[in-house]
């Protein structure tokens, strides 16, 4: 028997143990924030509206670096353009909900949501009340990324800029990398985006992200093409 309450509480359960990593990725985000010369409201205020751990960071280290408002925000963008995926894919289940429940819903489609709710959608796709498993889920890393987003805060303004916590962004995007080494079409795609990085590092506005991701989706697609 399905419900409203189990439904949800099922989704908070399934999303727990993929909060292991997201603990100390929140408190290097915002100890990331203090260390580049944003204030503890504004890199806290990133995580309300962005609420998106990749994209903050994104947009934060393009802004302390020079960028304008419009690269920063386009990049940050780019970085977050997979949840078009997501939200494609979970439609197919959540198609007769009304457009209110959709927008609450697509602000807390983040990855570990997707991945627990998703097979869940799967299982039970007659349950009317599925969509609160992706509430339960949601929530409940909407509640850690702001609890370990504030421990990061304070650990920024206390920990000396001796340390230069910043050396911590290239090695959590390597962290978000290392599952797509194994797949050879991955590989090729992540050298090719790295090296036009450093060919295209001095563009204009800091627009190297924009153009390397351009140039990387474009070999994509010629790859997939060439395996068919």
């Amino acid at each position: 028997m399905f419900s409203k309450k189990k439904t949800f509480f099922k989704g908070v359960i399934d999303v727990l143990p993929l909060m292991i990593p997201v603990v100390p990725f929140g408190i290097i985000f915002g100890a990331i924030g203090i260390e580049l010369g944003f204030g503890p409201y504004l890199t806290y205020l990133t995580s309300i509206i962005i609420f998106s751990g990749a994209s903050q960071i994104v947009i934060l280290q393009l802004l302390s670096a020079g960028a304008s408002s419009l690269v920063a925000i386009t990049s940050s963008s780019v970085v977050s353009t997979r949840h078009l995926l997501y939200g494609a894919v979970v439609n197919q289940y959540l198609y007769q909900l009304p457009t209110l429940w959709k927008i609450g819903l697509s602000y807390l489609l983040t990855d570990q949501a997707f991945a627990v709710s998703n097979e869940y959608f799967k299982k039970y796709k007659d349950n009317k009340y599925k969509h609160y498993h992706l509430v339960g889920s949601g929530i409940t890393l909407w509640l850690i990324w702001q609890v370990t987003t504030i421990i990061g805060i304070i650990l920024g303004s206390i920990v000396p800029d001796e340390l230069g916590l910043t050396f911590t962004i290239p090695l959590t995007f390597l962290a978000l990398l290392v599952n797509y080494l194994r797949n050879l079409d991955h590989l090729i795609v992540i050298i090719l985006s790295g090296t036009c990085s450093i060919l295209f590092f001095d563009a204009p506005f800091k627009s190297y992200i924009i153009i390397s991701s351009i140039i990387a989706l474009l070999g994509a697609t010629i790859l997939l093409k060439f395996k068919k």
